[in-house]
This record gives structure tokens, sequence and C-alpha cells, in this order.
């Protein structure tokens, strides 16, 4: 919002735009509600089985518009209902989910209550026995591109979230089709050759408060105006075009985020980029390490064919156990190195001499009583009852959704809202008992209730400066118990060696990791195109035409 020279108006979800607060917020922001299918979402009665159509593919457009599968990238199935009614849930063009799947089925013909057809990505995974699923109602979306034109045409952006809403897994969802919808609208209808620009947010922390993220702008990506007639068929053309920009939106996407194929796979990328980054490099590098690493590892396993080399075993293993290792001590890889530098031959009184561990604690109660009168006052209980409302919430989110994983992605929005509303009342709170509990005047109540959000403020600073220095600590104390002392005493060591190990392996990997090893300034959004083999010289961010618009994703 504060980078691009327009005024950026985001796609909210209608559930969301009726929520208090994060409705009027989103008000105040220009945003444009949207209904979606997934949130009026019921269960249908019945259970059913899958099976793949061998026939042509149905389409609900005009006969010529019939086309084979692979065309489409979709696949037509048959499914077969047992106790289900599906004359009366169902209408052409509603969708059919699945237990267990994020994505609908599109319902192309209704046979009778016990058999339709449908299609579905031929990328997805479909149960091989009978489950039950859900009824998503089609929405009909022609006011919300009316309102996202008028946006555009008066020199307006607007932030969409392709993905369909927030996730907290570690690889893209299936796109929806609205961006590709809504930039080929606009060419057909206002002539306007929007770029659609991929913004990423890498969140490290996301569910607490004070936690880093990390925005990168990509490459923008343009429709080929080639294919606009395409667009204009309607049907079998129009969805390929669609997918086709959809194809390289989500390359784009992939450029400015790290994937990777779970959660504990992501933790150790980011384990082997600490380990084998030099000290002292700049965010920028970490990211564009941190994707080196993800896609290495993923090229790695598609030159294994799932049967590794021992040299990546052990040294994978090891990452792992260094990794475990410093969660079970409770101390972050930076602070190895200091440890090396300490002398650890000596018994626990000398160490508590040596560390200076008393002048440390001294200056931690300094901080935290510092901290202490604004944070109990002002501080603890809000955030004490905002963390038990966003942990409601999360498990919440999490049972009523297919995508989530742990669901952290509404924790902090959640704390955040409810701040907004808590912190204010309690301000109040405070003035109502200065004005009916105390003798002072106004004058002097006044001054007290403007400096609460200082006291606040000064609150947060000091007991994040606390947290950071108890943390800084932990080595030094985990040092006076013997057992722990000799663990660490070998990891300054383990973790020299491991590095070592570590960046001879890769430089041996160099061939085959090609260009993810070799080149040192490497176009992530190229890196995607030439990976899926689809790169033509089209797509360069040089073919960027001079347009008053940019539709921007935000991961």
């Amino acid at each position: 919002m504060t980078t691009c020279q327009h005024t950026i108006s985001y796609l909210v979800a209608e559930k969301s735009w009726h929520r208090r607060v994060i409705g009027e917020i989103a008000w105040a922001m220009g945003a444009v509600p949207v209904k979606r299918a997934q949130d009026s979402a019921k269960a249908g009665s019945g259970t059913v089985v899958v099976v793949e159509k061998n026939t042509a593919k149905i389409v609900d457009e005009s006969p010529q518009d019939s086309t084979k599968e692979e065309d489409t990238g979709v696949k037509v199935y048959e499914v077969r209902g047992q106790g289900t009614h599906f004359t009366k849930e169902f209408n052409k063009g509603d969708k059919l989910r699945l237990q267990g799947l994020a994505q609908g089925m599109k319902v192309l013909e209704i046979t009778n209550d016990s058999l339709i057809t449908a299609e579905l990505p031929d990328d997805c995974i479909l149960p091989s026995t009978s489950t039950t699923f859900d009824i998503l109602k089609r929405v009909d979306q022609s006011e919300v591109y009316s309102e996202v034109l008028k946006k555009l045409g008066s020199g307006g952006s607007i932030g969409i979230f392709p993905e369909g809403g927030s996730h907290d897994r570690t690889d893209l969802l299936p796109l929806k089709a609205g961006v590709a919808i809504i930039a080929y609208t606009a060419l057909e209808k206002e002539g306007l050759t929007v770029p659609i620009v991929p913004v990423g947010l890498n969140y490290y922390r996301a569910h607490r408060f004070r936690g880093r993220a990390i925005v990168e702008y990509g490459s923008p990506t343009y429709i080929d105006t080639s294919t606009l007639d395409g667009f204009k068929k309607g049907g079998a053309e129009k969805r390929k075009v669609c997918n086709e920009l959809l194809t390289r939106v989500q390359d784009g996407m992939r450029s400015v985020i790290v994937t990777a194929p779970d959660y504990q796979t992501l933790q150790y990328v980011y384990a082997a980029r600490r380990l084998f980054q030099k000290r002292g490099i700049s965010t920028e590098k970490k990211q564009d390490l941190n994707r080196r690493f993800a896609e290495g590892y993923k090229r790695l396993l598609t030159e294994a064919k799932g049967n590794p080399p021992e040299e990546w075993v052990d040294i994978q293993n090891r990452i792992i156990g260094y990794h475990t290792e410093l969660e079970e001590l409770g101390i972050r890889d930076y602070q190895v190195p200091k440890l090396a530098h300490e002398n650890y031959e000596f018994d626990g009184d000398t160490a508590l001499r040596e560390m200076r561990i008393p002048f440390r604690i001294a200056y931690i109660f300094f901080v935290i009583l510092l901290a202490l009168v604004p944070s109990i006052l002002l501080n603890f209980p809000v955030g004490l009852i905002a963390r038990l409302r966003a942990e409601q919430r999360r498990k919440s989110a999490l049972s009523g959704s297919k995508v989530k994983i742990r669901a952290f992605d509404v924790v902090l929005s959640e704390k955040v809202s409810f701040c907004i509303v808590l912190v204010p009342s309690l301000w109040l709170f405070y003035w109502l008992l200065l004005v009916f509990f105390t003798d002072l005047d106004g004058p002097a109540i006044g001054l007290i209730v403007c400096s609460l959000p200082l006291f606040s403020y000064v609150g947060i600073m000091a007991t994040e400066a606390g947290m950071v220095q108890l943390k800084d600590l932990r080595p030094y104390v985990m040092r006076l118990f013997p057992s722990t002392r000799a663990r660490l005493n070998k990891l300054p060591e383990t973790r020299m060696k491991l590095q070592t190990d570590l960046r001879q392996f890769i430089k041996q990997l160099g061939p085959i990791l090609g260009d993810v090893y070799y080149e040192k300034e490497l176009d992530w959004k190229m890196f995607q195109l030439k990976k899926r083999g689809s790169f033509d010289g089209d797509d360069h961010p040089s073919a960027a035409l001079h347009t008053p618009s940019s539709v921007k994703k935000e991961d």
C-alpha cells in the first residue's frame, strides 16, 4: 500500500466484510466484498464414489466448444451416489466438494438422483472409496467484476488473493479463475492491459505479536493480447486461455515465496541455509538462498528417484540431529558460534563468576521491573484475553477448513482486531475509575489518560528487550548444569564440522543443481517458467506496457 502509486482496493470475503472491526477496516480501505461458495457450503445427503468418465468432455456451452480433456487440464468424472438427492440439491454449475479436498468438482450434467457428471483439474488426487461431500452453490460475481472494472478504469489497483483465502501451508493452493477473468475483462471492455504483480509475504512466527514478515515484489505478468479472441469465444477456449494465464501468474507467485513439500522440510531448508551462509548477508540474499536450497532439495529428490545417495542421507540426518539438539537445549543457531569463544572446562561456581551471570540477571530484572507496571495494568489483561480469543478462533477456523494445517494464519489478525476494541475500552475503564474513585482534578486525569498509550508502548518495548536478554542468557544458565554443559561444549565443534561438510557436499552437487548453483543473480520468475518447460520469451518484464493499473497478489 505504501509503495504503489495507485489507490489499492482489496477483494475481501463477504464473510469477513460482515465481521465487526474487520468489516469496518475493510470498508475504510475501499475494499470490495466477494461472496465465496465455500462460505455457504452445506453437507450433502448420502455418500458418493467418483469414477473417471472415458467419453469426450461435456461442457455447458455450445457443442462446438467441446475439446479434448488434455487441452484444458481437466478430467470428466461420473459421480455415483448412494442415498443421494442430486436433482434436488444441485443445479448445473454448482460444485461438489469431496471430503478432504479443497477444490470442488463442477457439475456439468445431472442425470438422476444418484448420477451426475462433473469435472475437476487432472492434478487432483481423488479418494478411491465412498465418501461424504459438501454442496457449493454457484455464485454470480457479475456485480463484483463490475465494481472491480470501475476501480481499474479510474486508475486504481486491485489487491487479490488468487488462492481464494488464507492458509498456513508451505506451498500454493490451486488458483481461482477470478484474477484471470478480471484481467481479460479489463482488456475486453476497458482496453486495459493490466500488469499482474506478485507480492510474496514470507512470515516468521506470524501467529505472535512482533513477528516478522519479508515482503517481496516480483516481475509483472501480462496478458498475451492475441488470446483475447479465445476468451471472447467462451466455453473451452475461454477456459484454456484463462488456465494458461493462471499458470503464468502462479509462476510469478512462486518466484516471491519459498515453497517446500511440508513444514518440517521447510524448517530443515532454513537450518541448512543458516549453516551454509556467510555472516552479515542481507535479508534479500537470505531469501535468495532459501529459494535455492528449497529448489535444490526438490531437484535432488527428482534426480534420486526415491533412492538418495548415502552422502545426502548422512548430511540430512546430521542437520536434523543438530536442529533437534538446538530445540532441546532451547537455544538458537546464531548463539552457537558465541559459545566457541568461552571456556567450558571449569566447575559451576567458576562459570557463574566468569559469565557475569549475576550482572545479566540484575540487568534483566531491571528491564522487567521497568516493564512490569505498564505491562500488568495495560498490556497483560488485553494480551491474555486476546490470546484466549485467538486460540478459540483458530480451533474454529481449523475445524471448518479443508486446507489449513494448524490455522495459525488467523491467529494474529484475530488478536489485532480484538485489541483494537479492547485497548481503548481498557483506557476508558481507567478513566472512569480516576473520575469516580479519586480526588484528582481534571487536568491531572487528562494527563494520565493521554499518557496511557505511551505507557503501553514503553511496556511493550521493555518486555521485548527483556525477552531478548532472557534468550541470550539461557546458554550461560544451561552450562551451570553438568549434563547440559557437556552438550553445549560439543555444539560449536559439531556446527563447524557440519558447516564444512555441508558446503563441500553442495560443491560436489553443483553440476546436478545447474543454474540454482552456478547463477549468481537468478531471475526466479524465469526459473519457474523454464522449470515447467513453457518459456517462450513473451513474459519477460521488458514486455511491460504503459498501463495505469495493476492487479496485485499477496500470499
